[in-house]
């Protein structure tokens, strides 16, 4: 360990096309597109046969057997196979949360590098058999006979047979995400027009980022796939409205298909070092991440199962020492329009920064043309695990060519919320000084 902190640079990240669940990756595992997000961010930075200090990240749903999906994931790549990987799963803020636990580590000098990744699919979502017929199996391998191991199954009855798919359901209150924030948009008043622009907005800024060129070193092909299938050249407000409610049916409902982010698959992957490990390599520093906060709420309570980020922002703000307005850039996570747009009024609203963040005063409001400038998940999809390894890698971007100060909040189920400041070298070194 070092006896001071040092900076945590952020090299940049790469990640596939993300395309709609059950269409061009319908074949593909977690790990086959983990592993090509890997392998693109080794080709990008020539990292092969390169000992990285660990690779952390996984994906939300996965298959028993991949029990330690990133180690299998680094094992398929050109990395030196003594780096190790270690898998973990904190919903929609995967890939954020190794990232920031990675970046723990080389502040105080326990690594010198680590990869972020995240991978995701519900196209091959594991599907079990019910726990009494699963426990048939699980006896069955006990058996010796061939006459013992037919008596396993005697009074098996269809419904033990019936396949049990992954909920995608909070276990706390049999809602989906979309009926929580459904609720949520209702309590702040969001109209059905207001997601629908916002949204609109997220296809248009994607549609300019590919057109300008800045996507071109961000993502990496794979399976023959060169862009994101969801992004929307020719979406309209007028189409739009046409579309029917997708989780409250009756006239209160406002969240479709379209202000809401599709099921998806994808990964992304980011480097992150101390910079004396990448000047040693000849990488640039595009960025450095220099605070980070997750929290949770009270979401079975009624908090809003999205609105933990308002508490994790507010939180690592005062730790900072910065107003909600002292940033160039604001990637704030699309799960759904109405989730981004509750957020923005919770910061701007007295009672619930009182209520909830213990302010005397709103943290108040943002500018919202520094907001997800190239688009964000409406737009490309949200392969769960994968989305904050995005996020980090489109804002060092932005960082290494505009300068200034970004800030990420990024939605989770089970009611979290994970957030992280990064700047840029000018800033960080501003900071420093301060």
């Amino acid at each position: 360990m070092t006896g001071t902190l040092r900076r945590v640079a952020i090299i940049g990240g790469v990640r596939i096309p993300f395309c709609r669940s059950n269409t061009l990756y319908a074949d593909l595992s977690n790990l086959d597109m983990m592993s090509a997000a890997l392998n693109g961010l080794v080709d990008k930075y020539k990292l092969k046969g390169v000992h990285i200090d660990e690779v952390v990240g996984g994906a939300v749903m996965t298959h028993s057997k991949d029990f330690n999906l990133t180690r299998e994931a680094v094992l398929s790549t050109k990395l030196a196979t003594s780096t190790p990987g270690i898998t973990l799963s904190q919903a929609c803020g995967t890939s954020l949360q190794a990232a920031m636990g990675s970046a723990a580590k080389i502040a105080t000098g326990a690594i010198d590098c680590a990869i972020a990744v995240g991978s995701d699919t519900t196209s091959d979502a594991p599907i079990v058999f019910s726990k009494k017929f699963s426990q048939r199996l699980v006896k069955l391998g006990t058996q010796k006979t061939a006459l013992d191991k037919l008596k396993v199954f005697k009074g098996v009855t269809p419904a033990e047979l019936a396949p049990q798919p992954p909920s995608v359901n909070e276990p706390r209150t049999g809602l989906s995400m979309g009926q929580h924030c459904e609720l949520m948009a209702q309590q702040w008043h969001i109209p059905r027009a207001e997601q629908d622009a916002f949204a609109l907005e997220s296809h248009k800024k994607g549609v300019q980022a590919y057109a300008e060129g800045w996507m071109d070193d961000l993502i990496v092909p794979c399976a023959g796939v060169y862009r994101d299938n969801n992004l929307r050249e020719d979406m309209n407000l007028e189409k739009m409205a046409t579309l029917k409610n997708a989780f409250e049916k009756g006239p209160q409902g406002t969240l479709s298909a379209a202000n809401s982010t599709p099921l998806t698959d994808g990964a992304a992957a980011v480097l992150l070092a101390s910079e004396d490990w990448a000047a040693k390599h000849g990488l640039p520093v595009l960025a450095y991440m220099t605070y980070s906060q997750h929290w949770a709420n009270n979401f079975v309570g009624g908090d809003g199962l999205l609105m933990a980020p308002t508490i994790a922002v507010s939180k690592m703000l005062d730790r900072a020492g910065l107003k909600l307005q002292d940033f160039d850039f604001y990637e704030i996570h699309e799960a759904f329009a109405a989730q981004v747009l509750a957020t923005l009024r919770a910061w701007e609203d007295p009672e619930y920064c009182k209520t909830q963040l213990g302010k005397d005063t709103p943290l108040g409001s943002i500018d919202r043309a520094k907001l997800n400038v190239k688009g964000s998940s409406l737009a490309f999809g949200h392969p769960f695990a994968a989305t904050g390894a995005r996020i980090i890698a489109n804002l060092s971007k932005l960082l290494s060519v505009h300068g200034g100060k970004g800030l990420i909040s990024v939605c989770t189920a089970g009611g979290m919320g994970v957030a992280a400041i990064l700047e840029s070298a000018k800033a960080a070194e501003m900071s420093k000084a301060a």
